[in-house]
């Protein structure tokens, strides 16, 4: 599916000094294919906008047209991770992060289960969390 030609335009360009990122507004188009993974679409700008971390990028709110074809949505680029972990909303930051995030929970899930007496998470993740 990946095959099929997708074309990324990006509107109402804008960058934010304030909070260290660019803002705008994508609009795909993409015949043929009911939509495009988020992920695609974050490497596709990483290579337009030439950003090192493809982890600063944050893309949300995406609405496909009636009729298929086009789709509207949101984009963000940080200019770095820790400013985007500063200024994005937690959940985003989770929606992003989602599998590193079960695979502590679950390490943590098998800590408390095994050593239930005496519970002391390591260092490494009590800071994540």
């Amino acid at each position: 599916m990946a095959d099929k030609a997708v074309t990324i335009r990006t509107r109402k360009f804008m960058t934010n000094r304030l909070l260290s990122r660019k803002q705008f507004v994508i609009d795909v188009l993409h015949p043929g294919r009911p939509n495009v993974s988020k992920a695609e679409l974050k490497e596709k700008l990483s290579r337009m906008y030439e950003v090192k971390d493809p982890n600063a990028i944050f893309v949300f709110k995406f609405r496909t047209h009636f009729g298929g074809g086009k789709s509207t949505g949101f984009g963000l680029i940080y200019d770095s991770v820790e400013n985007a972990k500063k200024f994005e909303p937690k959940y985003r930051l989770i929606r992003v992060h989602c599998q590193f995030l079960m695979l502590i929970y679950f390490v943590v899930f098998v800590y408390q289960t095994f050593y239930d007496s005496v519970f002391s998470l390591p260092s490494c993740i009590v800071n994540f969390l």
